[in-house]
């Protein structure tokens, strides 16, 4: 199945993947409705074809030692309110 690629920054203190940009990766499977070799014209409604896409996966293209911005925003760290 086709998924989608999510590239973000990973921080590690908070473990939060702030997300940057977003791409699919095409399974190439003639029986799925999102890849390019989709045997199908557009409209399918096939049921052997696959109707849905795998969750997406997430690429840290950057890692950060650091807090993201929500949660130093909402000041973890100082005790004022904690980042789930």
């Amino acid at each position: 199945m086709c998924y989608n690629v999510i590239d973000g920054k990973l921080h590690l203190l908070c473990q939060h993947f702030v997300p940057m940009s977003t791409r699919q990766q095409d399974c190439l499977r003639p029986n799925c409705l999102f890849s390019r070799n989709h045997a199908h014209p557009v409209g399918c409604r096939s049921p052997s074809c696959t109707r849905m896409m795998q969750p997406p996966q997430r690429n840290p293209i950057r890692i950060h030692e650091s807090l993201c911005a929500d949660c130093v925003m909402r000041g973890e760290g100082r005790g004022v309110l904690k980042c789930s």
